[in-house]
């Protein structure tokens, strides 16, 4: 089997090389030089775990190359697999011109009795209204001539692997036939559980339902931690004793969600509603609280009786998740904006990025070492490092306030040391209350 899988960065590569493990010959395609040359000297360019024997193993068999011409990798291929980026536009709309210029260079060169494969997250109905006929333009008929079929990816950051083959592959086809077909490919040439939904259309919304759900349930969190703080209760001792039942599962409370997905992919949902003039209160409400959680800890902060015009205020953590240096749609971001809004200077730390990244994305660093440390210091995410706080030596630098945007310290040990703590939820906000 001759495969091309197209986005060959930190999801497509992964997949590429789970393909030749099993016994594919795939060409990875990317229209980055240094990506491509990388991956034929059998060098991995991000960190994930197992990868570098993975790659090593199916360069050394001969079974894995990288390519920058989508076109050539494709004529060559039976199977094309495409994982590339899609984001939101400034409207909040699935930006697909990327997408849609990788699907004319497949329709340059698809043979018939090719399978075409979308595992980028779409807005349903994408894959057959708009793909397709793009596709189709090359002269082969979707469903006759070759197979089309979506199955999005289901896997996060430093789980790559293992998610490829513990969690189940969605499938769905332009016909039955094509999802038929994908069901057999990725059975074999994957090796997880394979479930046909049967329709693009079903394969797409189970990816957005399932972070429509996940976006909604820690909205869910969010609103009642605010709701126990207005009432004088503890919301984490809830969640663990709510919890217990075998029928809630509440997630916890935060500053913001945020990573390629959960953000995301609910705006996919909430514009096609839109255009289809179907209310989608539940879902928009979820992302309006997920979005306002910085303003709302911040509004705490305030009505506290510590204001933010002219302070300085250290973001610790750009990652939106501990131990990944992945910052898209990241919270640091928005909480920069309202700690700026509201007259603040920010600064930010993080052990996974350099200075200069850090400064190329317009952030002032900080070093956890200075003599001298900002006056509020806000956790966003709760990276190993930050576990061993010295929090005595932060208030002799100058540290007055802790938010604890992730419930990650104990708010105890932050009292103790005489600052003013607030987190999500957490009742405790300064030493004796």
């Amino acid at each position: 089997m001759k495969v091309a899988v197209i986005g060959a960065g930190k999801m497509g590569l992964p997949l590429a090389c789970q393909f030749a493990s099993r016994g594919a010959r795939v060409i990875g395609c990317d229209t980055n030089e240094r990506v491509v040359s990388a991956i034929n000297r059998g060098e991995v360019g991000f960190d994930e775990p197992g990868m570098e024997a993975l790659l090593r193993s199916a360069h050394a068999c001969g079974r894995l190359s990288a390519s920058g011409d989508t076109e050539e990798a494709v004529a060559e291929s039976e199977v094309i697999v495409v994982i590339i980026p899609v984001l939101l536009s400034g409207v909040r709309e699935a930006e697909l011109t990327g997408l849609e210029q990788v699907t004319r260079q497949i329709a340059r060169s698809l043979r018939p009795g090719g399978m075409v494969c979308y595992e980028t997250t779409l807005p349903v109905g994408t894959t057959r209204n708009r793909l397709r006929p793009l596709l189709e333009n090359g002269g082969l008929e979707a469903g006759k001539d070759f197979d089309l079929v979506f199955s999005p990816e289901r896997v996060k950051s430093r789980l790559v692997l293992k998610n490829l083959t513990i969690i189940p592959k969605i499938v769905g086809g332009v016909c039955s036939e094509s999802a038929r077909r994908a069901e057999a490919f990725y059975s074999e040439y994957l090796g997880a559980p394979v479930i046909n939904v049967g329709t693009l259309e079903a394969a797409e919304l189970t990816k957005l339902a399932g972070m429509v759900y996940r976006d909604v349930n820690i909205a869910l969190a969010n609103e009642l931690a605010a709701y126990a703080e207005a009432t004088g209760v503890d919301f984490c001792a809830v969640i663990a004793a709510a919890n217990t039942d075998g029928e809630a599962n509440l997630l916890l409370p935060g500053i913001g969600v945020g990573g390629h997905c959960t953000p995301v992919y609910p705006h996919f949902v909430l514009q096609d509603a839109k255009r289809l003039g179907l209310p989608m209160l539940l879902t928009e409400s979820g992302r309006k609280i997920n979005e306002g959680q910085p303003a709302r800890l911040f509004d705490r902060l305030e009505a506290s009786g510590q204001k933010l015009d002219g302070a300085t205020i250290a973001i610790l953590g750009l990652g939106f998740r501990p131990g990944v240096k992945e910052h898209t749609a990241s919270p640091a971001f928005a909480i920069r904006g309202e700690a700026t809004r509201r007259g603040a200077k920010v600064l930010l730390h993080d052990p996974l990025y350099t200075t200069e990244e850090l400064r190329t994305l317009c952030f002032e660093c900080l070093s956890l070492d200075a003599d001298t440390l900002p006056s509020i210091m806000v956790l966003n995410t709760g990276h190993s490092d930050y576990m061993r706080v010295d929090f005595d030596s932060w208030r002799a630098r100058g540290v007055r306030c802790v938010i604890d945007g992730r419930n990650f310290w104990n708010g105890a040990a932050v009292l103790a040391a005489g600052l003013r703590y607030l987190s999500p939820g957490i009742l405790t906000q300064s030493k004796g209350q």
